[in-house]
């Protein structure tokens, strides 16, 4: 059975889909919710009016392309957890490396896109009448969705790192103990 190489097709996929996710984080940034105070003379009431909720779709879109970015690679890997062994040497010292790097990066980046996405949602859907005297439209803070970019794209490098080095980790063949069953030292007694 031959083993296991880098696959071009596994690098392009994970790079395709991270990098429509990076995309989906940009849009989300640019087209994030802003509110106007518009006051009703009729009810005698100021609303808070929002613009488009487009960000919030770009947002759970981009989150959804990374996830499938990250079970992709999880998936062709194995998680680096089942399958053979790694051999021991510097390639699995890297891609254990890559490969928990890569998941605090991964973490950071969906947390940033849903919270972001979540957030722009609640003050887009949710805002209703208030009847206040120091009312302020409350958005989205500018650079939720640019921080869950930059972690999209660094998640996207330590996957292609972390899938680089796991493939040379399981393509070296693996070192085997010498055998120990004939000693040269015998265990007789002095005669």
């Amino acid at each position: 059975m031959g083993e296991p190489r880098a696959s071009t097709l596994v690098y392009i996929l994970v790079v395709a889909l991270s990098l429509v996710a990076f995309g989906f984080s940009i849009a989300a940034e640019r087209r994030r919710s802003v509110g106007t105070l518009y006051e009703d003379e009729k009810r005698n009431a100021t609303y808070c009016i929002y613009n488009s909720d487009v960000a919030t779709g770009y947002g759970v879109g981009g989150f959804l392309f990374l996830l499938s970015s990250e079970t992709l690679l999880m998936a062709v890997t194995k998680c680096m957890c089942f399958g053979r062994p790694l051999s021991p040497g510097g390639n699995r010292a890297w891609s254990i490396i890559y490969f928990a790097s890569s998941w605090a990066t991964f973490l950071v980046a969906e947390a940033c896109l849903i919270a972001g996405a979540t957030k722009n949602a609640y003050h887009t859907q949710y805002r209703g009448v208030i009847y206040a005297q120091n009312l302020s439209c409350q958005t989205l803070r500018k650079g939720v969705f640019i921080a869950g970019a930059v972690f999209v794209l660094a998640t996207m490098i330590l996957n292609i790192y972390y899938y680089m080095y796991f493939t040379k980790t399981v393509a070296d063949p693996p070192r085997h103990k010498a055998n120990r069953s004939g000693s040269n030292v015998s265990m007789a007694g002095y005669a």
